[in-house]
């Protein structure tokens, strides 16, 4: 067998800590390894939100948009670099995953997956009933969108549970419309936010109040790549 993982650090992730995500990564492939199984752990960034969207039916149009040759490109970059690990594990490293998001193969098979399943993959996705815009403060550069505040305000929208219990929205979330490198103007909108329940804007807003850093124009982001490491079994 083969297990990639996909061990994310940042403000966003479990672990917050590069040196603990490696230690993290370091035992499970360890374990993966001691169980016979082919194991790989790539790190990855999440310091920014990954992709545009936060939120369980805005992520799954997202997704199906890579299938489809689309989407947002970090989420294709992780994406190929994790379906590369699995195949070299499977010993066919000669194949390129991009070769099927390019001509269809992977929306093909996603779409094969669901129907032996029962699923209808032309079903709608659900929408939110009610939006509200996030607007940038100033002129400049966004260097910084905080990605642990993105899914606080998303969670806070109904995108996420504090208890096992509570009901989720599947259409509730945040929107990106502008990621670090970005210029923007002030009053430009940056975030769309999406809820059932109208009366959580106020509270996502709140934990978004400090996710925005804008520099003057000519300013860039720090420099971080997707894959921060790979982690493989001595």
């Amino acid at each position: 067998g083969v297990l990639v993982l996909d061990v994310k650090v940042g403000s966003g992730a479990f672990m917050k800590d590069e040196e603990q995500a490696r230690e993290l990564a370091r035992t499970m492939v360890a374990l993966g390894t001691d169980a016979g199984v082919h194991t790989v752990a790539l790190m990855t960034d999440m310091a920014t939100p990954l992709g545009l969207t936060a939120g369980n039916a805005l992520e799954v149009r997202e997704s199906v948009e890579v299938l489809a040759g689309g989407g947002p490109q970090d989420v294709v970059d992780l994406t190929l670099a994790l379906a590369r690990e699995m195949l070299a594990g499977a010993g066919r490293g000669d194949v390129d995953p991009a070769d099927a998001l390019r001509d269809g193969r992977a929306m093909d098979a996603w779409r094969r997956m669901l129907a032996a399943q029962g699923g209808d993959p032309d079903a709608p996705l659900p929408v939110a009933r009610h939006t509200e815009q996030v607007l940038a403060p100033a002129d400049g550069v966004l260097v910084g969108l905080d990605a642990l505040a993105v899914g606080v305000a998303a969670w806070r929208l109904g995108a996420g549970r504090a208890r096992k219990e509570d009901p989720v929205q599947a259409g509730a979330g945040v929107e990106l419309h502008a990621k670090p490198g970005a210029v923007v103007r002030a009053g430009e909108v940056l975030m769309t936010l999406h809820t059932d329940t109208p009366e959580r804007f106020e509270r996502a807003q709140a934990a978004l109040v400090d996710a925005v850093t804008i520099a003057p124009e000519g300013s860039r982001p720090p420099e971080r790549p997707l894959v921060l490491d790979r982690i493989a079994a001595d």
